[in-house]
């Protein structure tokens, strides 16, 4: 990592954070705040500098650790969790314990000291128990070993991500690596135990007693060396601070809106919510699971009802949790921006957003108003699989609020966006703004552009759909929207390539195979909006979106908000409905998401009785 300089931290600084007292590596950039008194200390890139220093054969790698330890947890978005999944553009493996002591592993060892314990979890891909915190060879083992499997493009052209480590646990290189102090690989038949090989075997049975640290430790470690390691990073990216700013452009082909009743249009409001939601509930408990895996417990259809997630039936998860979060920002700043001529909107959503993050259990660093009517919802005050990116952004995130800091393009960004095309349409916004709007409040956790695009996108085709128009018509606005923006390339793409498999005669799982499995933005939305189009009916189209191998309640949740607004809430099945959780909470977002077009008048009007709904909640 170049221009650092290696300087000791002030007294104050280190009985804040509870640092061990040695030289950090800290960027020239960030000098000044790190010599201030309230200044903001770079622990994502000191906590990399220490990665690569520690990595080298003559380090003193031990003396490091405490450090390590220490930055990791001090960014650790998560706590308590015994699996987390850790994901980059190009890897995925799970984190979490495994048996150690039968199980045939290979091991991350240095000198003698368990680093990690890599498993096979029964489909090629791989699980981890971490011991120790991770230099940069032993990150670049776990990363290189949990490849996606792609051969056209030259990532990992072995069988599978287990054969991959295997093989390179065999290789000769290990005994060199060993003799010269770093990290190197080791692979255990039956589990770590006496070899041959060993004279003294005191260190296998120490081994065995070894404890695993939180997976949300290594998770930090892993996407900090992925972040800034030159060996991941595409040579063609640019600086995504901001979404480009909004500009006049070509005329917009534009959608022909119907005729409806203003009960049609309110069904549609509530239908996208409340079928978001459905969707979501329904993929809760496969998620991470592959197709095989849901087919073999639920049946040759896989899931078609309400399975056990969360200590219930019908139960949301984090997509619908950030998703009225979303809508509750957007009604703040409705409200503010009609007693005055200031639009808060990007302060007001962020603000929301970090209340959601306190019902996570993890205090934003920022001070914001706690209370709010829906904050008040105690069934919200639980974790249900949050999104590492959304959850790191916000932790880190400052006011006013700028964009995230990261380069991911995960899926979170886009699954909560529905509320902007409803409001959209109650404001009389046009596609455009709409468009940017989406974009823009994806970008406060999520920095790569593909992370970004995807939301303005579904935010305009919600707001078509709500306006009567096809999928279709939605589509050719959105993909004219899109190509106004800088590296919208791979998310056309896959826009492109969902419409051409509708069109196709190819069996529905095998096209959603193709299209990808719904972690990053672009794959999330063209699953959907695949399933949108094929679909017959809302009940089918979501049966699709949730059977396959990847994100099934991210793919449920953003197809049931384009097939709620398609169809509108009658087209509901009463048996997904019925036991929905927030179903009350959710119904009423969407009446106030409908009905915020006439607030402005209630609140120049303030002491009427009609005035006092919308100023209290909001």
């Amino acid at each position: 990592m170049p221009n650092i300089i290696e300087m000791r931290l002030k007294p104050q600084i280190l009985e804040q954070y509870g640092l061990p007292d040695i030289e950090y590596p800290v960027p020239l950039e960030a000098l000044d705040n790190a010599l201030g008194n309230n200044g903001e200390m770079p622990f994502a890139k000191m906590l990399f500098a220490l990665q690569e220093r520690s990595q080298e054969g003559t380090a003193d790698w031990k003396r490091l650790e405490p450090a390590m330890e220490r930055l990791a947890q001090i960014m650790a978005p998560i706590e308590g969790r015994e699996v987390l999944t850790a994901a980059g553009d190009i890897w995925w493996l799970e984190l979490g314990p495994i048996d150690i002591k039968t199980a045939e592993i290979v091991t991350i060892q240095r000198e003698k000291c368990l680093i990690a314990a890599i498993v096979n979890r029964g489909d090629g891909r791989l699980r981890v128990a971490i011991f120790r915190p991770l230099d940069a060879k032993s990150l670049g083992y776990l990363v290189d070993f949990s490849r996606k499997l792609d051969s056209e493009n030259g990532v990992n052209t072995r069988k599978n991500n287990w054969e991959f480590a295997f093989d390179q646990a065999k290789g000769i290189e290990n005994l060199y690596a060993f003799k010269s102090g770093t990290a190197y690989l080791r692979y255990w038949g039956k589990g770590i135990g006496p070899t041959l090989f060993d004279d003294d075997n005191s260190d296998c049975i120490a081994m065995h007693d070894a404890v695993p640290r939180a997976p949300a430790l290594a998770m930090v470690e892993l996407g900090i060396h992925y972040m800034f390691s030159d060996k991941y990073q595409d040579v063609s990216s640019r600086d995504l601070g901001k979404v480009p700013e909004p500009t006049l452009g070509a005329p917009l082909p534009q959608w022909t809106g119907k005729r409806q009743q203003q009960r049609t249009i309110r069904g549609r409001y509530t239908g996208c919510l409340l079928g978001g939601a459905i969707g979501d509930a329904l993929g809760a408990p496969v998620e991470f699971m592959r197709l095989k895996e849901i087919k073999d417990k639920f049946g040759p259809k896989g899931i078609t009802q309400y399975a056990p997630a969360y200590g219930g039936f019908g139960t949301i998860t984090d997509d619908t949790q950030m998703t009225l979060f979303t809508a509750e920002g957007l009604l703040r700043a409705m409200v503010r921006q009609a007693c005055s001529d200031y639009e808060p909107l990007l302060e007001m959503v962020a603000e929301s957003y970090l209340r959601w993050l306190l019902t996570q259990g993890i205090p934003p660093s920022v001070w914001i108003p706690v209370n709010s009517w829906l904050t008040g919802q105690k069934s919200l005050h639980d974790c249900r699989a949050p999104g590492n990116t959304c959850l790191g952004a916000l932790r880190n995130m400052s006011m006013p609020p700028r964009p995230a800091g990261n380069d991911s393009k995960g899926c979170g960004g886009v699954m909560r966006m529905a509320p902007v095309g409803l409001i959209g349409r109650s404001l009389k916004w046009d596609a455009r703004r709409v468009f940017n709007t989406g974009c823009l409040i994806a970008l406060l956790t999520h920095g790569h552009i593909s992370g970004v695009l995807p939301a303005g996108v579904l935010s305009v085709l919600i707001l078509a759909l709500i306006d009567g128009a096809s999928l279709q018509e939605g589509l050719v606005t959105a993909k004219a929207l899109l190509r106004e923006k800088e590296d919208f390339e791979e998310t056309m793409r896959a826009l492109e390539l969902a419409e051409d498999l509708a069109k196709s005669s190819m069996p529905s799982p095998e096209a959603i195979a193709e299209l990808g499995q719904g972690w990053v933005g672009e794959e999330a939305l063209a699953i959907s909006v695949y399933c949108a189009l094929v679909a017959r009916s809302f009940e089918q189209g979501i049966i699709l979106a949730v059977n396959h191998d990847g994100d099934s309640d991210s793919t449920g949740s953003i197809t049931g908000n384009l097939l709620g607004a398609l169809y509108g809430v009658k087209s509901l099945p009463s048996a997904w409905l019925e036991p929905l959780e927030l179903r009350e909470v959710i119904e009423e977002m969407a009446e106030d998401l409908y009905d915020c077009h006439d607030w402005e008048a209630r609140i120049e009007r303030p002491n009427e009785e009609f005035t006092k709904r919308p100023w209290l909640k909001y």
